[in-house]
């Protein structure tokens, strides 16, 4: 991934101009529905969010693997902050301190040059992380003599970093792949369209709760709207990666259907628990980074092993 790659290829072109052209459709909607007196406010706001957004994910790409690494590690530390800030854990500095050091080595990880393949990104350290990183966060109790409070907060740190900052940043890794734009702009494209499929079709035809402890508003409905597009998305983008099997673009489809929703009901329930709406205000019309990566917290390891495990990376 390099600029002059970006600008030869048809993916990354053909991606962009279907992004431009759903801002463009999606604008004269909205435009239209105001027109008409309909009550757009908060679309309005998302939408304005999206034209900041969209730009600032096709200019990292633009810039290569390793703008795309950087940028999803510090969207794996912002997140981080969030959801430490929410718990309270931030005020413990080092459990917040060996978490974000956790979350920059992945990102080195998945930079750096494999040493044993000669290949970009260190495989195996970034698999092996976890077991180095949940070392240190249990050593906390014990380098610092204290016993009070450890176990809620070890358990959050552990939480953190696994969801965070390992399963979330397998999104980072994909820049590594031969078909990075192809992978990595269909998954933003794929789960953005769960998100707004499963609200449309629970706003159109929802009556039925899907977890009303959890989030009142989702449906059965919406949900089984999500996974029909999710399962039609593969196919509409078969061009972009031939290489995938009938099978495995149902099994991709399921992933995005079923890993979308669970990433996002996950977070709903850490913000139900804790009594909050959104994450942060990060975003204009979103909420904060988590509120906006949550889906992409389940599908980015399930795609990535699926992926790597059928055609390598």
């Amino acid at each position: 991934m390099n600029i002059s790659s970006a600008l030869t290829s048809p993916v990354f072109q053909a991606f962009s101009a279907a992004a431009g052209a759903l801002v463009i459709v999606a604008g004269a909607v909205l435009g239209t529905l105001k027109l008409f007196g309909k009550r757009v406010g908060h679309a309005i706001e998302s939408y304005k969010g999206w034209l900041i957004m969209i730009p600032l994910v096709l200019l990292t790409m633009l810039l290569g693997r390793g703008a795309v690494i950087v940028a999803v590690t510090l969207l794996a530390a912002f997140g981080f902050r969030e959801f430490a800030r929410a718990t309270g854990l931030y005020r413990d500095w080092f459990y917040t301190g060996t978490v974000l050091a956790g979350i920059v080595a992945l990102g080195c990880a998945t930079l750096v040059m494999d040493p044993r393949l000669g290949a970009p990104g260190w495989y195996g350290l970034y698999m092996a992380m976890p077991v180095f990183v949940i070392a240190a966060i249990l050593l906390g109790p014990v380098l610092r003599n204290e016993s009070d409070g450890q176990l809620q907060r070890m358990s959050l740190a552990i939480f953190a970093f696994v969801y965070f900052g390992w399963m979330f940043m397998h999104l980072g890794f994909l820049a590594n792949s031969m078909h990075a734009y192809a992978y990595l702009l269909f998954l933003l494209l794929a789960v953005e369209a769960n998100d707004i499929a499963a609200y449309t079709a629970g706003r159109l035809f929802g009556t039925r709760p899907l977890r009303r402890a959890i989030s009142p508003k989702k449906t059965v409905e919406g949900s089984l709207g999500a996974l029909a597009v999710s399962l039609a998305m593969p196919w509409l983008c078969w061009p972009v990666f031939p290489h995938f099997t009938p099978t495995q673009l149902v099994l991709i489809g399921t992933i995005i259907g079923v890993g979308g929703q669970l990433g996002d009901l996950v977070v709903s329930t850490i913000k139900r628990d804790i009594g909050i709406k959104d994450m942060g205000t990060t975003i204009r019309g979103h909420g904060g980074v988590l509120d906006r990566i949550d889906s992409l917290i389940f599908v980015a390891p399930l795609f990535f092993h699926t992926v790597r495990w059928f055609h390598g990376l």
